[in-house]
């Protein structure tokens, strides 16, 4: 069994997609609907910068999606792959599950595009700038991260936003809380704890105002019939029902995203290969959390032209 899975936020980087553009015109309608949809040129932002524009949250996420599907439309239409045909399952890391959904079928291009938008507007809207902050902590598991989070928070919120693999988790609360998350990470058994250069505290109960706007959002943006299943990353399990899924989206803004979790859970549903599309950071997460499967990473049109024979 196979399971294609989408990059989240970090994957991005100037340069994004800009040869897959040039070498085709698949990736380019791609990037053309995304800067149209928005009404601005994002696709300049991410192949010329500057840095910090495409780091903007609002900027960032729709960019790794668009990034992520023109890969996918290229080995679709170029490759003569069909995704629910190849697939069994899908995923995707934080705003990467709204990638997963635009792959199959749930989401349009420009509806997932107009939604990433809105969702990394209004986290970033969220919280005032320099009152969160997000940590990640290298060679800690659930367990120590959480025993962490706790002794950290004094009142302020400071909890678990990515349970990523079995050696990384990622903290996220008041900035506070997650400096002394940061100095206490000896007296846990924890190797590091690392600040994150990210705008805003991702994934915890101070994202509330923008779950909000989200769960406005999907009033008039509804979901639409699956055509593979997700695993979800509130959850770490299947679903396909399209009413649930919108409840999971609103749940993940301020929810874990339980990333060992799902790569474990897809593993037990059988899933022996794992293809990923537009970044290759979820691949070494995969393996250090699933175990024995194939991994196989997708973003230039070499590494397309490769998995279109091996599928």
């Amino acid at each position: 069994m196979r399971a294609f899975v989408f990059p989240g936020q970090g994957s991005q980087k100037i340069g994004m997609g800009a040869d897959l553009a040039e070498a085709s015109a698949v990736a380019r309608e791609v990037f053309e609907e995304v800067d149209d949809v928005l009404g601005q040129n994002l696709s300049r932002i991410m192949w010329e910068g500057p840095e910090d524009e495409l780091m903007l949250t609002e900027n960032a996420q729709p960019a790794i999606m668009a990034n992520a599907i023109a890969a996918l439309r290229v080995l679709e239409k170029e490759g003569g792959i069909a995704l629910a045909q190849k697939g069994d399952f899908v995923a995707g890391h934080s705003l990467g599950e709204y990638t997963a959904l635009c792959a199959v079928g749930a989401f349009s291009l420009a509806d997932t595009a107009r939604l990433l938008k809105l969702r990394g507007r209004s986290m970033q809207a969220a919280v005032p700038v320099g009152e969160g902050a997000m940590a990640a902590l290298l060679g800690a598991d659930i367990e120590k991260a959480t025993a962490l989070a706790q002794a950290a928070a004094q009142g302020e919120v400071c909890s678990v936003a990515n349970d990523n693999d079995p050696t990384q988790v990622v903290l996220s609360g008041h900035r506070g809380a997650i400096e002394r998350a940061i100095g206490l990470v000896k007296e846990h058994g924890i190797k590091r704890g690392v600040a994150l250069p990210v705008s805003a505290p991702f994934h915890c109960a101070l994202m509330q105002p923008a779950a909000d706007a989200m769960a406005e959002a999907f009033e008039t943006t509804e979901p639409a019939t699956l055509r593979l299943p997700l695993f979800a990353n509130v959850t770490a399990a299947m679903v396909s029902d399209p009413a649930e899924v919108k409840r999971l989206l609103v749940e993940q803004v301020t929810g874990r995203v339980r990333w060992r979790e799902s790569a474990i859970a897809m593993r037990e549903a059988g899933v022996e290969h794992f293809v990923e599309l537009g970044g290759k950071v979820l691949a070494p997460m995969i393996k250090r959390s699933a175990g024995e499967v194939d991994v196989t990473s997708a973003i230039t049109m070499q590494d397309i032209e490769a998995l279109a024979k091996a599928l």
